[in-house]
């Protein structure tokens, strides 16, 4: 419902923010993760996830989309809470948790109030793929500076091809054809490309 709020942060503590925006103030659940970047701010943009509920609706804010994405697939798993997922990206960055889960650490996971090792495990099984995923659209590097190029890449991630496949194809097409500036000529050609 709310992709993000942007305002002036009126209450900070590591738990909880308020965002003023245009004079409404929105109470905004966060990580600690997310509470280290902002706390010496005065203003700014969180992400946000909404959680409807029967006995309320909970906001909740993270500070890029990494640590949005990692927590809807945190709380996608069965066992999850919101609390605990809010937990696990207080107790590790965004990417320590996909790091642990693509590894398979369950030792990790397990040192995190609130996961036992079933749910460890169950972690590992269900977002070892999807986690991969996430890491691949979220943080995508930038190629030389070509925009066309980079948006290309973002379009063949999100399509479900790999990121190495990717820029291996879109590289193999500047490389043997620079000419190509037209945003959906290079997405065909690197298509046939893989």
């Amino acid at each position: 419902m709310y992709a993000y709020l942007q305002g002036k942060f009126s209450l900070k503590n590591p738990a909880q923010v308020y965002i003023d925006v245009n004079g409404v103030g929105y109470e905004v659940n966060i990580s600690l993760n997310t509470y280290t970047h902002i706390q010496n701010s005065e203003s700014g943009k969180l992400y946000t996830y909404l959680q409807i509920k029967e006995d309320g609706h909970t906001l909740y804010g993270f500070f890029d989309r990494g640590e949005k994405e990692m927590f809807i697939q945190l709380i996608s798993v069965s066992g999850i809470g919101a609390a605990t997922a809010r937990m696990m990206l207080s107790h590790l960055k965004p990417d320590e948790v996909s790091a642990a889960i693509q590894q398979g650490n369950v030792k990790l996971l397990e040192s995190i109030k609130g996961i036992g090792k079933k749910t460890a495990e169950r972690l590992v099984l269900e977002l070892r793929d999807k986690v991969n995923k996430i890491d691949s659209i979220v943080q995508l590097p930038a190629m030389a500076g070509n925009s066309t190029q980079q948006d290309a890449l973002n379009a063949l991630v999100a399509l479900g091809i790999s990121r190495a496949q990717a820029e291996t194809a879109i590289k193999k097409i500047a490389f043997t054809d620079n000419h190509t500036n037209n945003l959906e000529e290079l997405i065909k050609k690197a298509l046939k490309a893989i």
